[in-house]
């Protein structure tokens, strides 16, 4: 007998390989991500917390309740199975060229609308669209007579819930440098441990929670697309219609930041490559 068998009867719940194919189906069609088979201790590791919490023995009956129409544990299935790891200015070569070169030209480009548009797909607990602020504040002059927003999604409700909170652990600022912690206050008495975005960068950032695979609410354009590992989870039919989608919500010249193990080769046409991970529209 092999050992995953026998591992399976050590768990705490019953999950059989059609548990999981019910799972990886339901992921797919709700959230575009598609499960591996390696994926699948994961999925039994954090649904298990959920089988816990609502006193239930099996998989199958977990599943019910999430396919029941009248049933709130959907939201909760998805957050348990989106991942979500990030850091203040993650990949910083994309914040040097967002300050250093896009911004520049967006300050010619956009002079009579002084408008500027940046989205943050899969925007996680926040810090990629706080670094987008502070790396917009720092590297536009007069940035108080500038039309500046950030839009931040993400399909976990939780995380952006934290996000727009924007409280978090002093020891997550390490990295940054003394004059960007600055854009954080640091709390005091039972707050000492923790810093929180400042007001002027809360109020550039609109936080929402989205589906990729939904319909869009938003019209666009936008200047800049941050898309970093997010769609690594998806097949490349999917990754085929999202790109499509973010080249249509993209001004014609745009820009589309992606992960470090990311790639549009043989995904989309209407990009050129102009740096690691850094792409930019061209039809």
């Amino acid at each position: 007998m092999s050992a995953e068998p026998n591992f399976l009867h050590e768990r705490e719940f019953s999950f059989s390989d059609k548990d999981f194919k019910l799972i990886r189906e339901y992921v797919m069609e709700h959230t575009g991500i598609s499960l591996s088979d390696a994926k699948k201790n994961m999925v039994y590791s954090r649904l298990s917390r959920r089988l816990r919490q609502l006193n239930i023995d099996k998989f199958s009956d977990y599943l019910k309740i999430v396919q029941s129409d009248n049933s709130d544990e959907l939201g909760n299935f998805i957050n348990a199975i989106t991942t979500n790891l990030t850091s203040f200015f993650r990949e910083p070569h994309h914040f040097d060229y967002l300050a250093k070169t896009i911004i520049p030209e967006l300050l010619q480009a956009n002079a009579r609308t002084h408008r500027i548009r940046i989205w943050s797909a899969g925007c996680s607990t926040g810090e990629e669209p706080y670094s987008i602020a502070v790396t917009l504040r720092e590297a536009i002059p007069n940035f108080q007579n500038w039309d500046v927003k950030i839009l931040a999604t993400d399909l976990d409700t939780n995380v952006v819930a934290h996000a727009k909170a924007g409280v978090y652990d002093v020891e997550r600022l390490k990295g940054m440098s003394e004059n960007r912690r600055r854009w954080f206050k640091r709390g005091k008495g039972e707050h000492e441990g923790s810093a929180k975005a400042s007001s002027e960068l809360q109020s550039m950032i609109t936080f929402k929670q989205l589906n990729l695979m939904n319909a869009w609410p938003m019209k666009g354009p936008f200047d800049v697309i941050f898309c970093r590992n997010v769609v690594i989870y998806f097949d490349k039919d999917t990754q085929r219609q999202l790109f499509a989608r973010y080249a249509e919500l993209l001004r014609s010249d745009g820009h589309i930041f992606l992960g470090h193990s990311e790639s549009l080769f043989k995904v989309s046409d209407r990009f050129r490559l102009i740096g690691n991970t850094m792409y930019q529209r061209t039809k």
